[in-house]
């Protein structure tokens, strides 16, 4: 609720005067704060962008990687089959932990798992004004993520005049949604606020797949002739039941709404499950950022940013040995060592992040030149909280237990400082150079020991500590043919080091050692742009060493085990176009067609015996060229805009009804190409409706969405599991894959208020 409350006072805050002229300052001073991680127009790289009214229009139950899910080369999924929950997305097959995501220039991929959860920040598509959607290794930003694609977000700037928005929507499986907004305007001091509120909830289309989440944001801000100083809190509170297991493919065809997350039998056998068995996180993040203008060429902006989430995930399972969750049993004890249980227990965690970064940009006549720094210190505990088993019952105490952590703790620290210099330099009229240089120092430290309670290499610990240091250079031409046109070409040089679950399972020897990664980009596009047309289209090869790929395996948390492989590449083309000639009508689409293959890629699978106990050891198997995991080779988009009454005098003028379709080509689970990893291919139309009406004060919307209009049974995503015996051939190893199944036709009906 201390969204709402920050709300009220920012509503109280507003002052009813206009001033232009202060704003457009504004708009200028907030531009700097994001544009040393932002292309521009002459920047030889792939990039999109994604303003406010799409982002505002969209199906309110689409989380911000479905909102980009039509942009070309995206896929994506969500694990509860809508919108709200655990959603992620590839950009040309490139997974969420290689996708460096800012918020105002502050990265906010996890520093451990270098991924984004989308669910921890609900509602993003109502708090940023905008998303610049860079493909391939793009510029240079801080965070260990930018390496193979980046999504640079902003928030709102200080708006003209006084405003305020409610939004209220309601959908399939009790999905409701709940924003109110408002912002001061800049007002003749210089001050302004913004603040938002939002609650969103849903049952979800699987079983357990609800969530219950709330976000916040609020912005104070103050500017004076050529400075600039801004506050900002966001807040992302989310309960959620756990999805990450997905269902056994038997399962699905059987029942795609089954999810055996808290599954267990009572003393007659009966199937129970339990109710708790979810995943909670709640993470502020405060930035404040100070920009001051020398003059009309240069500038310079600083933001200083904390992060703080705390969490934990609860869990029920069944007949679990004790010992391995850290009880020591005596020879006088009742139950022996090797005792089984029922037991509850939480995964928790709490961590911080610390960023610092600084940057100076000279612009002026032919030349732009940014340069900046990144320092950023993270450190994050991990512990288990052992609260119940079966057979010990109510009465013993599991306090003293968890405050010894004899279960487990493991605790990380990372620490990274970057610079970069880039410089875009007009040669001709025409000829533009673009240069981009970065160095990146990285340190990790783990130590502690882990949740299976094993030993590694004779012992329990996670020892680790490791420096890596890495220069990525940039460097491309754009030429303008004639007016709007361009072509553009550009090499980039990336690495990038492992995260800290690909270490853990790297000192547990469940993966070979890990090896930072390398890649070199090549991107060669051409873009025509009109009045009522535009075009692109963009060749790239993307050449990888010691490529970091997921196995196809999860580990018990969710996270997806990786492994290096020696040489692999993506290339491909990307077609985008689109047209509104009529006025009325306006379509654009886009293609993609790509390669995704690894050179020559070897599996090891683990040896079980006869009774299906793992022995320790593997077996290799060589499989020879095959695909990358989860990389389609087309992936497509269309879409129509139709305002049939555009030339109407009455509100009907406003009247717009949508069309769009996505078609993903087929996938694998793993990196062995086999038919039994398939993901097949699926095409999901989504239409809607927007009526707005202009009332005295303000505008009042009503919207219609329905997603998945063709009803399509499918599924998007999936893990596999395999084993063999010693010495077993191809065709002899065994193995099950379990799928994310995506929901069928839905619905989503939207009242928006604003002024």
């Amino acid at each position: 609720m201390r969204g709402f409350i920050f709300f009220i006072l920012a509503l109280c805050a507003m002052v009813p005067f206009r001033a232009m002229a202060q704003t457009e300052k504004a708009e200028r001073l907030d531009s700097v704060v994001v544009s040393s991680s932002r292309a521009g127009s002459r920047t030889p790289v792939a990039f999109t962008m994604v303003g406010k009214e799409d982002l505002r229009s969209s199906n309110p139950m689409n989380s911000l990687p479905e909102v980009l899910s039509l942009q070309p080369s995206v896929v994506t999924y969500n694990e509860g089959g809508t919108g709200l929950g655990n959603s992620a997305l590839t950009i040309r097959g490139v997974k969420g932990s290689q996708i460096n995501v800012t918020l105002n220039g502050i990265t906010l991929n996890d520093q451990e798992s270098q991924e984004v959860f989308w669910v921890n920040i609900p509602s993003l598509t109502n708090i940023i004004s905008s998303v610049q959607m860079q493909r391939g290794l793009g510029t240079t930003a801080s965070g260990a993520g930018a390496f193979g694609a980046s999504i640079n977000m902003s928030t709102e700037t200080a708006g003209v005049d006084p405003s305020g928005r409610v939004d209220l929507s309601y959908g399939s499986w009790n999905t409701y949604s709940i924003t109110v907004s408002g912002g001061t305007g800049l007002t003749r001091s210089g001050f302004y606020a913004n603040a938002l509120y939002s609650r969103n909830s849903t049952d979800g289309y699987i079983r357990n797949a609800f969530v219950k989440s709330q976000s916040a944001l609020v912005t104070l801000g103050w500017m004076r002739g050529r400075n600039s100083l801004k506050f900002t809190w966001l807040m992302g509170d989310q309960r959620s039941g756990i999805t990450w297991d997905g269902l056994d493919y038997e399962k699905y065809k059987e029942d795609r709404r089954y999810n055996g997350a808290g599954e267990y039998h009572d003393e007659n056998g009966n199937v129970c499950y339990y109710d708790n068995q979810t995943d909670n996180y709640i993470q502020n993040h405060l930035q404040l950022n100070y920009t001051h203008r020398f003059n009309d060429a240069l500038s310079w902006t600083s933001t200083l940013n904390y992060t703080r989430g705390d969490g934990y995930d609860e869990y029920y399972k069944e007949e679990k040995k004790l010992k391995n969750y850290g009880f020591v049993f005596t020879p006088n004890d009742q139950w022996v060592d090797n005792a089984k249980s029922d037991v509850i227990y939480r995964k928790k965690m709490g961590n911080y992040y610390w960023v610092f970064n600084s940057d100076l940009r000279y612009r002026k006549d032919r030349l732009s030149l940014t340069s900046g720094v990144n320092l950023s210190f993270y450190h994050g505990d991990h512990w288990g909280e052992f609260l119940w088993a079966k057979i010990l019952g109510d009465g013993y105490d599991y306090a003293s237990m968890n405050s010894a952590h004899s279960w487990y703790f493991n605790d990380a620290d990372k620490k990274e400082a970057d610079i970069f210099v880039r410089a875009e330099y007009s040669i001709t009229d025409r000829l533009t150079a673009y240069g981009d240089l970065q160095y990146r120092l990285v340190r990790l430290d783990m130590d502690g020991k882990d949740d299976d309670f094993h030993e590694y290499g004779g012992k329990d610990l996670l020892d680790y500590g490791k420096t890596w240091n890495f220069f990525n250079p940039r460097a491309g031409l754009t030429y303008e043919l004639a007016e709007g046109q361009k072509v553009y070409a550009s090499v980039s040089l990336g690495n990038r080091e492992p995260g800290r679950s690909d270490i853990k399972e790297n000192i547990k020897g469940t993966v070979s050692p890990i090896k930072p990664e390398s890649m070199m980009d090549t991107e060669i596009g051409y873009s025509l742009r009109s009045r009522n047309f535009s075009a692109s289209v963009n060749v790239y090869l993307m050449e990888y060493w010691d490529m970091l790929l997921e196995t196809g395996r999860l580990s018990s948390s969710g996270y997806a085990i990786k492994e290096n492989v020696d040489r692999a590449w993506r290339r491909g083309v990307e077609f985008a176009g689109a047209w509104n000639g009529l006025g009325w009508l306006g379509l654009d689409a886009n293609l993609t067609l790509s390669n995704n293959r690894i050179k020559d890629y070897t599996s090891y699978v683990a040896v079980v015996d006869e009774n299906w106990d793992y022995t320790g050891a593997t077996e290799a198997f060589d499989w020879g060229r095959t695909t990358i995991l989860l990389s389609p080779s087309v992936t497509a988009m269309m879409r129509a805009r139709v305002r049939p009454w555009i030339h109407a005098s009455s509100s009907l003028k406003t009247f717009e009804l949508t069309l769009d379709g996505k078609y993903v080509g087929r996938q694998y689970i793993d990196n062995t190409s086999r038919d039994s990893m398939e993901i097949p291919s699926w095409f999901v139309m989504n239409a809607g409706a927007s009526h707005r009406f202009s009332l005295k004060k303000g505008t009042l919307t009503l919207s219609a969405y329905v997603g998945n209009m063709l009803n399509r049974k499918y599924w998007a995503y999936g893990w596999r599991w395999e084993a063999c015996s010693a010495g077993a051939a191809k065709d002899e190893i065994e193995s099950g894959i379990g799928v994310y199944p995506q929901a069928p036709a839905n619905f989503m009906f939207k009242v928006s208020y604003g002024f």
